[in-house]
């Protein structure tokens, strides 16, 4: 079974200016790309699983959710690093109800790990939310807050999940990979 990292998009890997969907608009978090190439080179599979609440609210449509992942693909390639998968859920409970793959739903982690061969207790869970951490108590493997994006107004709550607060996607792929 493989090991992976779970990578929230916005705010995580990418600039977070608000409902990112103009791959024009898409920028890296300084060091990001080179952590992700870490990430490829240590064996562990990347996959980013993001919440996509303005498809659900009309501000755009799948076709420029794609569109910002083909860029953020680029930009990645232009340091060596890869997103071996991506996964996104385009619902919002006020508008389409509720639904199993938002997050901290774990339909789509779920999704990951049978495509993918994943070994949950091997893997991390990272991204600036709690709900991108909180899926590492459901499923086991580890969570880890950047206080990047949204990060650092919920690391109190980060903490209530037993996740490891760490300033950057850098920071936390020190710690998965010293743990590896």
């Amino acid at each position: 079974m493989a090991r992976a990292v779970f990578l929230d998009r916005d705010g995580t890997i990418l600039e977070d200016p608000g409902f990112l969907h103009q791959p024009g608009r898409a920028r890296l978090l300084p060091g990001a790309g080179e952590a992700i190439r870490r990430l490829n080179a240590a064996g562990f599979l990347v996959v980013t699983v993001s919440n996509q609440s303005g498809i659900a609210r009309g501000l755009y449509d799948v076709a420029a959710y794609h569109a910002v992942q083909q860029r953020l693909s680029e930009l990645l390639a232009a340091h060596g690093a890869r997103i071996d998968a991506a996964y996104f859920c385009p619902h919002h409970p006020e508008i389409t109800g509720p639904c199993e793959c938002r997050k901290p739903g774990t339909r789509l982690f779920r999704e990951a790990q049978d495509a993918l061969g994943i070994d949950f207790g091997r893997s991390a869970f990272v991204g600036d939310r709690p709900s991108d951490v909180e899926p590492a108590r459901a499923l086991g493997g580890r969570g880890i807050l950047v206080e990047t994006g949204a990060g650092g107004a919920h690391v109190a709550q980060a903490r209530v999940l037993s996740a490891t607060v760490v300033p950057d996607l850098a920071a936390a792929v020190d710690e998965i990979v010293r743990a590896a």
